[in-house]
């Protein structure tokens, strides 16, 4: 599957990547997972509404969270960290 990665959540990616390589590694075991069985991956993926409807998260951590979409072959990453928009 194609990753389109907001710049927000590729900014948080890049941050994980220098600071926090547990966490790293779970982002990474999560879009895996998202690659193989979409909606149905680890991280107790939710259905979101409002402002992100359309979009889904999976917990990376207590506070962090993988906020996603599927369309088509294309995984698009809005967020890779922040609790929707948090800091």
């Amino acid at each position: 599957m194609r990753k389109i990665w907001h710049d927000e959540a590729w900014e948080e990616y890049l941050y994980w990547q220098e600071q926090d390589k547990k966490t790293l590694r779970r982002i990474n075991k999560i879009l895996k997972d998202i690659d193989r069985n979409g909606y149905n991956c680890i991280g107790k993926p939710e259905k979101l509404s409002g402002n992100l409807s359309g979009f889904w998260s999976a917990r990376i951590d207590e506070k962090n969270r993988i906020v996603f979409r599927i369309v088509g072959d294309m995984l698009e990453i809005a967020e890779c960290g922040s609790h929707y928009g948090d800091k």
